[in-house]
């Protein structure tokens, strides 16, 4: 018997894939100083899919090499391979046609700089991090984390092929936002899956090194995020719009990370992790709302 659509869906983690493309979305929108030409919304369209495309194939990857370990995670063990509900096989081909459909995509009509970046991305996460780092250290998710944090750097690249002089040095810019914000997200959710991870022999850091020091690194990563976050305003991308959002957003997760160090109960490692998820996406949908309200300000 044929898998469903939706165990297909399922092996392309529509939910972070999502918040990847979104921030891939806000990278082009920055990228086009007013409105976009015919030429650039054509190449932003075709770009988002080439994008998400690649996403998803790296995601169905995951889990195919993830599949040992996500049979012995309560968080992981529904996913459609270590569930039976697809083959190996089946999710190597598919998330080879998604790979496929991505480069063909984006080095035919968008540029050959956002096929080979993205599909570096792709290697990055669905091999490096997924076959060597995740095992290898319990800064897995520090080091790997910089292929996750590219989205914002293929959008941009999508729309000026990163032929412009400040291009690299903007686009950069958000990229570290998401690097920055990437531990003390993941580890939130590690503290609380801690038992889960150990019983996969996965090194990540409340494992190897404990619960306190894991809290203590959430909160040296958000107060570094607080600064790396005004990086926008500083450089002239943004204006007060983007500050006053990116205040008031930080002001919480730097509560949220002093608070995770002596937590009211074990839930609140969960709710850090919930409301890290929302902080990304606001501050980004903040970078998107103060670029188009910058020349009526």
């Amino acid at each position: 018997m044929l898998p469903s659509w939706r165990e297909y869906w399922d092996l392309t983690k529509p939910k972070i894939v999502a918040l990847i493309v979104f921030t891939a979305l806000v990278g082009m929108c920055l990228a086009i100083p007013g409105l976009p030409t015919r030429q650039q919304l054509l190449a932003g369209v075709l770009g988002f899919i080439g994008i998400w495309l690649s996403a998803s194939a790296a995601a169905a990857i995951n889990q195919l090499l993830d599949a040992q370990i996500d049979a012995k995670m309560a968080r992981t063990a529904w996913r459609p391979l270590v569930a039976g509900k697809v083959t190996p096989r089946q999710v190597l081909v598919f998330a080879g046609v998604l790979t496929v459909l991505s480069m063909t995509i984006l080095v035919l009509w968008v540029n050959v700089i956002t096929a080979v970046l993205t599909f570096a991305s792709l290697i990055g996460y669905a091999v490096i991090y997924t076959k060597y780092l995740k095992r290898a250290t319990s800064q897995n998710i520090v080091i790997g984390g910089l292929a996750g944090a590219t989205p914002p750097l293929l959008g941009w690249a999508a729309i000026t092929g990163m032929q412009g002089q400040w291009d690299w040095a903007y686009a950069s810019l958000l990229v570290l936002i998401i690097f920055i914000w990437t531990p003390p997200h993941f580890w939130a959710l590690a503290i609380f899956r801690r038992a889960d991870y150990a019983n996969a022999d996965v090194p990540m850091l409340p494992v190897t090194h404990g619960v306190p020091h894991t809290r203590k690194q959430i909160l040296v990563y958000s107060v570094l995020l607080a600064i790396v976050a005004l990086a926008p305003v500083a450089v002239g991308m943004s204006g007060m719009f983007y500050l006053g959002g990116s205040i008031v957003l930080n002001a919480v997760f730097l509560w949220y990370a002093w608070k995770i160090q002596n937590p009211p109960d074990e839930m609140f490692n969960m709710r850090m992790f919930g409301y890290s998820v929302v902080y990304l996406m606001a501050l980004f949908a903040f970078l998107l709302v103060d670029h188009w309200m910058l020349p009526w300000l």
